[in-house]
């Protein structure tokens, strides 16, 4: 049995420990802001989360998914993201973006979604950037 809902201040180390792309004070703005999903096990044990933020200020746009990895391959990725669309949807949104590097696998997970390519960004020295979409 696991647990999902909006990250709060006793998430804060579990996500400073688990999100190397943010700093403390950052990881807690975004918790205040309600743009962290934490998911939790039937211990109430953090094992991932998802953060978000607004494209263009007015498209959901998922920043980061984490499922911890004695946990993945479960379905609990499935159920994060779902949460977070009906969240999004419930809060008026009609569409929700994310994006993944090409030579990543999360690019496989997010068309399973029902996710579709929408474009791509090319910066020096990295991979292509694939953008996805989605109708919600």
């Amino acid at each position: 049995m696991i647990n999902i809902c909006y990250a709060n201040d006793k998430d804060i180390s579990y996500i400073v420990e688990t999100d190397s792309h943010l700093k403390t004070p950052a990881i807690k703005e975004k918790v205040r802001r309600k743009e962290i999903i934490i998911v939790r096990d039937e211990k109430d044990t953090p094992i991932g989360l998802l953060r978000f933020n607004l494209f263009w200020d007015e498209i959901p746009f998922m920043n980061l998914i984490i499922i911890n990895s004695r946990y993945r391959r479960k379905g609990i990725g499935r159920k994060l993201v779902e949460f977070w669309e009906k969240e999004m949807r419930n809060q008026g949104y009609k569409k929700t973006m994310t994006s993944t590097l090409s030579n990543e696998q999360a690019q496989h997970f997010y068309r399973k979604l029902g996710y579709r390519d929408a474009g791509s960004l090319l910066l020096d020295e990295e991979p292509l950037e694939i953008i996805f979409v989605k109708d919600i």
